[in-house]
Formats: C-alpha cells, sequence, structure tokens
C-alpha cells in the first residue's frame, strides 16, 4: 500500500467531522471571538477550510518560506463551506500526486532565510496538515460550546446527543449520601 493512502482515508474520515462543526456555525456570529487575542469565529472556521489545501500545496515544495499569516474574514458562512469543500477536493489531488519516495524526502521549512524545521514529507502533512486540523477544530469545538451551539460527535456522544449523559437532578439522585 502507498503511503499516502492511509493519509488519504484520514483526511476523508476527519474532513466527516469537520464538516459538521462548520454546517453548525452561527452565521450572525462570525466576528464574535473569546479573547482579544483569539482569531473570530469567522477567521477560524475559514483556517480550517482552506488549511488543507494550503497545507498539501507547501508540502508539494521542497522548501518553504514561511509567509507573515493573515486570517481573513469570510462574507459569510456558504464561503467557509464552499471553501472547504474546494479545499478538500484539492488537498486530495495534490495528495495523492505523492509516491513513498517523495513522501520520505526532507521537507524544509524557513522563515526569512532562517531554516525552522526539516523533517520527513509525510511527517510534515502528518503534524501540519492533519494534527494542526485536529488542532483548530478542537478550538472550533470551544468557541462553538461558549456560543451555546449543541454540538455534534466526533470521536464519541457529546454532553448535547448522548443518550447517557446525566441531568444535575439525576445525578444528585443517584449519588449515595455521604456520611
Amino acid at each position: 500500500m502507498p503511503l499516502i493512502d492511509p493519509i488519504l482515508a484520514e483526511l476523508e474520515q476527519e474532513s466527516i467531522s469537520t464538516r459538521k462543526l462548520v454546517q453548525i456555525v452561527p452565521e450572525d456570529k462570525l466576528g464574535w471571538r473569546p479573547h482579544p487575542k483569539s482569531m473570530s469565529l469567522g477567521q477560524l472556521a475559514f483556517h480550517i477550510a482552506v488549511l488543507p489545501e494550503g497545507i498539501a500545496e507547501a508540502a508539494s515544495l521542497d522548501q518553504f518560506e514561511l509567509p507573515e499569516f493573515n486570517h481573513p474574514h469570510p462574507k459569510n458562512k456558504k464561503e467557509i463551506l464552499d471553501s472547504l469543500e474546494k479545499s478538500l477536493a484539492r488537498a486530495k489531488q495534490k495528495l495523492s500526486t505523492f509516491d513513498d519516495v517523495r513522501l520520505k524526502e526532507t521537507w524544509t521549512a524557513n522563515s526569512n532565510g532562517k531554516q525552522m524545521m526539516a523533517i520527513p514529507r509525510i511527517a510534515m502533512i502528518r503534524s501540519i496538515l492533519l494534527n494542526h486540523w485536529y488542532h483548530h477544530r478542537g478550538q472550533l469545538n470551544v468557541y462553538l460550546r461558549l456560543l451555546n451551539v449543541p454540538l455534534p460527535p466526533i470521536y464519541g456522544p457529546t454532553a448535547d446527543e448522548s443518550p447517557f449523559a446525566a441531568t444535575k437532578e439525576s445525578e444528585a439522585a443517584t449519588r449515595p449520601a455521604l456520611r
């Protein structure tokens, strides 16, 4: 099996949960931010949407100069959703061109000409595309929870959807009394 196949399968599987979260982003809250240093909800959702394509494109280079990061504000939720679909399709297409030899080659990231990282390309994809994507998806979960948006399951039931989630009243009724 080519080394890229499990990466592509994971990207496809994780895109399901990512899509669910992005779909429930409240459009009227795109400018909301939990802290002045944080991205807005819209910026974070848009970053999550475009990240797969951007990182797949960076992975196709042997040396990548780290850009100055800016986080654009999407116009609306449709822009975020459309960008996610386009980004996923382009990332899968780009990643599927990598053979095992290419994946084992060293990928280098530079900042102002200074080497910041030199790792096998497959490690870059695992770390910067997938793990980085999950990190931001976790942030989005927190943003949505803070906005009282019911969360869908990702790796298991959430307190919003679990039939096993106990209410405070039922917990108190079943808890043994302390003496």
